[in-house]
């Protein structure tokens, strides 16, 4: 959003942000441009919508479009649903905008559907430009695993300074890759969410610059890349679905000159992307729990969706999507968001903050510091603690720390974000509300392991691969294209992979050793071969326990046991985990 706002601004246009970077000073100041009507283009996140103070701030105003960017997440036929997009339309009827504006490029006819019918689109208000990239080559090798690095390895040695990005599954994949290739001579790079920004940072900027032509990176790279003379995209894993691979093939060649992509196709990476398929699905158990725990509170209440996935071991991302079907159903409403602490650092001595202030003031920011946890270097401050001790507004406290940050007087980090809600009513059977819901959730996971089967479906075609991926798209080319793979006839064919390994008694004693230790987090059989699986969870995530043979305290998915049965298919695995973990 920064990048887009600059340049907007630079070329004069009155345009602005709101996010959580900026000062409390400064987005009062952007709320204040848009009542005055100084300011015609807003830009914000889909999450903000959610702020019923924000919507009611807007209510005041006259807008006439609302352009919603990647719209193809408001759908669940899409292969990048985000629940709060699924709210969009709901909040443009509230504010009574009448122009909307729905941008993509990976629509499917179902999912334009959805668009169309989320919003009231008219089906002749439906645009749709052509999908071919005519200057891209697509290709497919069907390989094994132990035959990918060197197919890599003779690709790059063709021409190593092209740059070429080549997307891959799990973040250690893309650190051995590089390694790999950094040992034979060629300059590559990792590039995952793993790594620490500032890494990320300039291995971003050493590609676009030219000085790292090969990347090697998950799908954390390539958003808001903008180079033009990407010559080679290379899949070394099966990606998610179509519409991700067309994304992600979509970054080469965009100055209209040739680019290869090309997809090294092996069975084996089904296993992987199944498995974090079915390692989303929270048990209707714990979708019963977390909808008591949401519905049993008093009419108004607040919680954090982080402690929520934690205790209950459900992905945030799945709390937030169960969040948005029981407002979207009606039980409860967004009011809010807040954070329940700040940790705060002296810059300056406070006698030098406290120069020129009235004593009122000063008295009232001793009262704050004096409410908070001192550390070594940090007091942690609750305002709503420090309100009811001080007897004062908490929005005050809040206002003074933001006054004081943005005179340089102090660093602020806050912390602990909560969301506030107030609910609507409540549901006549809870046991009937878990079950719809846990079925949506199911829903979803046949979805997404309908689009593997779509992505090997391309990878197995031995007719024109332009064509499948338009006729994907509901884009009709009766002619192959002539210039991919299959039709110069060198890719396609059956796509191989292992067999699937079997349990052996060494892995039954490890894991019968594993539940000895009785962890909390692995009481339920999905539970245990998530964790098996090398599939980390919220509870997995943050748990530590002692080892029995050194005593030292150990983050649970750091256990010998975590992903012992990695390259074993999920369903099997939980097959096996629920003949030893009885209900």
């Amino acid at each position: 959003m920064k990048d887009q706002v600059d340049a907007l601004v630079s070329h004069g246009v009155a345009a602005a942000r709101l996010d959580s970077s900026l000062s409390v000073e400064q987005a009062q100041t952007v709320q204040a441009e848009i009542l005055s009507g100084r300011l015609k283009l807003l830009y914000v996140a889909p999450e903000r919508l959610a702020n019923e103070n924000f919507r009611n701030h807007l209510k005041r105003v006259d807008i006439s479009l609302l352009a919603v960017d990647e719209a193809h997440c408001i759908s669940e036929w899409g292969h990048n649903f985000r629940p709060d997009y699924l709210k969009l339309s709901h909040f443009a009827r509230e504010l009574k905008i009448s122009r909307i504006l729905a941008l993509t490029a990976t629509a499917t006819p179902a999912v334009a559907g959805d668009i169309r019918k989320n919003f009231g689109i008219a089906e002749q208000d439906h645009i749709q430009l052509s999908f071919h990239r005519p200057n891209l080559e697509l290709h497919v090798t069907p390989c094994l695993e132990e035959e990918k690095r060197p197919i890599v390895l003779e690709r790059l040695r063709a021409n190593p300074e092209a740059p070429t990005i080549i997307y891959v599954t799990r973040q250690e994949t893309a650190e051995g890759l590089a390694a790999f290739l950094k040992r034979e001579g060629l300059p590559a790079r990792p590039y995952h969410a793993g790594l620490r920004d500032e890494t990320r940072s300039a291995c971003q900027e050493a590609f676009m610059s030219g000085d790292a032509p090969i990347i090697t990176a998950t799908i954390a790279f390539g958003m808001g890349i903008d180079k033009a003379d990407i010559r080679r995209i290379i899949h070394y894993n099966l990606p998610k679905s179509l519409e991700n691979y067309t994304q992600e093939t979509g970054r080469a060649g965009r100055d209209g000159r040739r680019a290869c992509c090309e997809l090294l196709a092996c069975k084996d990476d089904l296993l992987v992307l199944e498995n974090f398929v079915y390692g989303d699905t929270p048990s209707q158990e714990a979708v019963g729990r977390v909808l008591e725990q949401i519905l049993m509170r008093g009419t108004t209440f607040d919680l954090s969706r982080y402690d929520l996935a934690v205790s209950n071991d459900i992905r945030p991302l799945v709390i937030n999507t169960l969040l948005t079907y029981l407002e979207l159903e009606g039980y409860i409403v967004t009011t809010s968001s807040f954070y329940s602490s700040y940790r705060v650092r002296l810059l300056r001595d406070i006698k030098q903050i406290n120069l020129g202030l009235e004593e009122s003031k000063r008295e009232f920011i001793a009262r704050i510091l004096s409410n908070g946890k001192q550390g070594r270097k940090w007091v942690t401050i609750e305002p709503t603690v420090a309100a009811e001790q001080m007897q004062c507004d908490r929005d005050q406290i809040i206002r003074e720390l933001s006054s004081l940050e943005t005179h340089g007087d102090i660093s602020l980090k806050p912390a602990g974000i909560r969301h506030s809600y107030r609910r609507l009513r409540s549901p006549e059977r809870m046991q009937e509300l878990s079950s719809r819901v846990q079925q949506l959730f199911l829903k979803s996971e046949e979805q997404d392991l309908y689009r593997l089967e779509q992505v090997l479906s391309y990878a197995e075609e031995s007719t024109c691969l332009n064509r499948h991926l338009l006729n994907h798209f509901g884009e009709n080319q009766p002619d192959p294209c002539g210039h991919c793979g299959t039709c110069l006839g060198s890719s396609g064919g059956e796509v191989p992979g292992a067999c699937a390994p079997e349990i052996t008694l060494e892995h039954a004693e490890i894991i019968q050793s594993l539940l000895d230790e009785r962890h909390g987090p692995l009481r339920t059989a999905r539970q245990l071969a998530r964790f098996l699986c090398g599939l980390s969870s919220p509870a997995t995530s943050n748990t530590w326990v002692a080892m029995s043979t050194t005593g030292k305290r150990i983050r649970l998915t750091t256990h010998d046991a975590f992903a012992l049965l990695q390259d074993h298919p999920f369903h099997n695995v939980l097959t096996y985990c629920s003949s030893l973990i009885i209900p």
